[in-house]
């Protein structure tokens, strides 16, 4: 059973200049280009506020029991910072700096289920520190190898709680007014499985590259339009103006 949060002094400090951040390396070559997607849909959207902040594999910071614990999700959505960007370039405290996540992310790349780890005690697994200390509201869990997907949301006892999919095999999130799910396909030379944004009518947030491939569609269709109206105009005998 997990310690529920009261039993611990919580605080919300910036983190000091000094403090040595880890810098390993991601642990595979496909988290950054699934974090990127996530944001960059958001972004072409319009759907990514001035003062929100997405991270990948980025510090968010607690006090517990005056020790500071860091988590690095491997994406997240905050929906408003207060303070310059500059302020929040080597990890972020919530809170303090500005919202709670709306949502973090971690991608499976290990047999060790870290994502799932409860462990209260410092310093404190990933799934206590997004459930009982950051509270965040809703938890996503991510298989890129085979598409294994979880999104799991604060119930009202403020535990996580595994949710259901729906007929679209995709998960509500109503902070964020749209819908999360798998999508397989190609994107920078990666065929596999990615997680995409839909919006409120079912509309797919499209990538760079699609949004592109769309507008040359949509060119080309109206070439040809134009085209065979020229052509009929001529068989009228109307010279079409130029």
């Amino acid at each position: 059973m997990l310690a529920n949060s009261t039993t611990y002094q919580i605080s919300w400090e910036k983190l000091p200049e000094d403090f040595v951040l880890d810098d390993e390396p991601v642990d595979n070559i496909n988290q950054p280009p699934l974090a990127a997607a996530l944001t960059e849909s958001l972004e072409l959207a319009g759907k990514l506020p001035a003062n929100a902040l997405t991270t990948t594999n980025y510090g968010i910071c607690a006090t517990l029991n005056q020790k500071i614990v860091i988590k690095a999700p491997d994406w997240g959505y905050v929906p408003s910072i207060r303070v310059p960007r500059d302020d929040v370039i080597r990890s972020y405290t919530p809170q303090l700096q500005g919202d709670i996540p709306t949502i973090v992310m971690e991608f499976i790349s290990d047999t060790e289920g870290t994502e799932y780890s409860s462990k209260p005690t410092y310093p404190p697994g990933k799934w206590f520190f997004y459930e009982q200390i950051l509270k965040v509201p809703n938890y996503a869990i991510f298989e890129p190898s085979n598409g294994t997907f979880e999104v799991y949301k604060l119930d009202d006892l403020g535990y996580y709680k595994l949710q259901t999919h729906d007929t679209n095999n995709r998960y509500w999130i109503s902070q964020m007014n749209l819908f999360l799910g798998v999508w397989e396909g190609i994107r920078e030379n990666r065929h596999g499985f990615w997680l995409r944004w839909w919006d409120e009518k079912g509309e797919l947030l499209l990538w760079g590259s699609e949004a592109a491939t769309q507008e040359r569609q949509r060119a080309e269709a109206e070439r040809q339009r134009t085209e065979r109206l020229a052509q009929q105009l001529r068989a009228a005998g109307i010279q079409p103006e130029v």
